[in-house]
């Protein structure tokens, strides 16, 4: 069987590469080189080989060459759409920033306005209580005098009857000359006493258009009350609504932080004491009840100020910046922060009130600075290439405490900004977003 197959091998060969001779020839000698079938296909199977491989050699080069040049364009194009969606972003945090400081103008606006108001309210309740008590006194006068008034009539009745009878009288027994000064005298004392009734009739009468003009002057300042009120509730309303809504945006119990914060700044007294208008233990009025609301309202917008300050919702740079890493697994593992890269040396500050904890090498966070804040926060700031605050400091919102850097495992200049409440990673830009229509 194998040498059948040898045979058909030889003979596909003698008849596609028959033997070839190369005849070499010399002055004094004639020889020649025998070719074989077996050596003619390998030299063929070289040389093929050979052409093979130059012909897709050269086409790899040339496959390379115009890959080389379309990734190249793609990547040019790739990083014109990154740059101009950073220079977007940019844009878009400058506006943001931008809307927030007018926010803060007119919310510390609204402030002054509510302030004024307060006073306005304050004041226009006094003279309502003074007209009150005026229109009271006056209408006490008013019955003094209807009821002097009845009893003069009365006596000018009882007289002219006297003055009748004794007429009469003096008449028969005396004659017409001490009848008539008797007549004279009463005559002058029923003039007196009309006098005095027609005075006392008209003090009830000016009483009366006083009491009608403060009735008007009460309803008129009822009105402004209303409208005072009215403008001092929709101010309430804008101002605590954005706050209200930044720290539940934050997963936060604004309850808590509210009892929290109240707990800490529990002095009374001033100008936000509960209203109370009665010293007999009396309900409060419509308006004194209203104005209590209001104050409250009041209070829970300090103490949102208050908590705002403590709460890390500002960003830690204030200059130009990209995010390059968010929050969450990266690489096979957990990523607790966020990445901000910027120029080495940017300076870091400080995103809440609060105490540094840690300001110092730690691991793989390279120079960290660790502050602690109120609701049980903690943010950390990474990688730093300088640190300018010591452990035990305290700190406010704003404070620059270290530059950016590259130190500890990192592979280029950035922070990594991290947040944790009880301990426990949460996303940094929760908060970042909560406060971007706030502060």
């Amino acid at each position: 069987m194998r040498t059948l197959i040898a045979i058909k091998a030889h003979a596909f060969l003698e008849r596609h590469f028959p033997e070839r001779r190369v005849f070499l020839r010399s002055d004094t000698d004639t020889r020649f080189i025998r070719l074989r079938p077996a050596t003619q296909l390998i030299a063929f199977s070289g040389v093929s080989l050979i052409v093979a491989w130059s012909i897709i050699a050269t086409a790899i080069l040339l496959m390379d060459s115009i890959g080389s040049g379309n990734f190249r364009e793609q990547a040019k194009r790739d990083q014109r759409t990154y740059e101009n969606r950073l220079n977007d972003l940019s844009s878009e945090r400058d506006k943001r920033a931008i809307e927030a400081r007018e926010a803060q103008e007119r919310f510390n606006s609204a402030l002054e306005q509510i302030s004024v108001m307060q006073s306005e309210l304050l004041a226009s309740e006094t003279r309502r209580r003074e007209m009150e008590t005026g229109i009271d006194v006056i209408q006490s006068t008013l019955r003094r005098t209807m009821h002097e008034r009845d009893a003069a009539r009365g006596k000018a009745d009882t007289l002219t009857v006297e003055l009748e009878t004794s007429g009469d009288r003096d008449a028969l027994s005396t004659g017409d000359g001490a009848g008539g000064n008797v007549v004279d005298f009463l005559t002058l004392a029923l003039a007196e006493t009309a006098a005095e009734r027609d005075q006392v009739t008209a003090d009830a009468q000016d009483a009366l258009i006083q009491a009608d003009e403060m009735q008007q002057q009460i309803r008129l300042m009822q009105d402004q009350n209303d409208q005072i009120f009215r403008q001092l509730e929709d101010a309430m309303t804008i101002s605590v609504e954005p706050l209200d809504k930044m720290f539940r945006s934050a997963g936060m119990s604004t309850e808590k932080i509210l009892n929290t914060v109240r707990k800490g700044y529990s002095g009374q007294g001033g100008p936000l004491m509960p209203l109370s208008f009665s010293t007999r233990g009396e309900a409060p009025s419509p308006d004194a009840a209203r104005a209590n609301r209001l104050l409250n309202q009041l209070d829970r917008l300090n103490l949102y100020r208050i908590a705002g300050e403590k709460a890390p919702f500002a960003l830690p740079l204030k200059g130009a910046f990209r995010y390059t890493s968010g929050f969450g697994p990266r690489w096979g593992r957990m990523h607790n922060g966020t990445d901000m890269a910027g120029d080495h040396g940017s300076p870091i500050y400080a995103t809440a009130d609060g105490v540094v904890t840690h300001a110092g090498w730690q691991s793989a966070y390279g120079r960290l600075v660790t502050i602690k804040h109120a609701f049980g926060i903690e943010t950390r700031y990474a990688h730093q290439s300088k640190i300018r605050v010591k452990k035990g400091q305290r700190v406010s919102r704003g404070d620059r405490i270290g530059d950016m850097g590259n130190s500890g495992r990192s592979t280029g200049t950035h922070l990594h900004y991290e947040i944790r409440v009880d301990g426990k990673a949460i996303n940094a830009m929760t908060f970042i977003k909560a406060g971007r229509n706030v502060f």
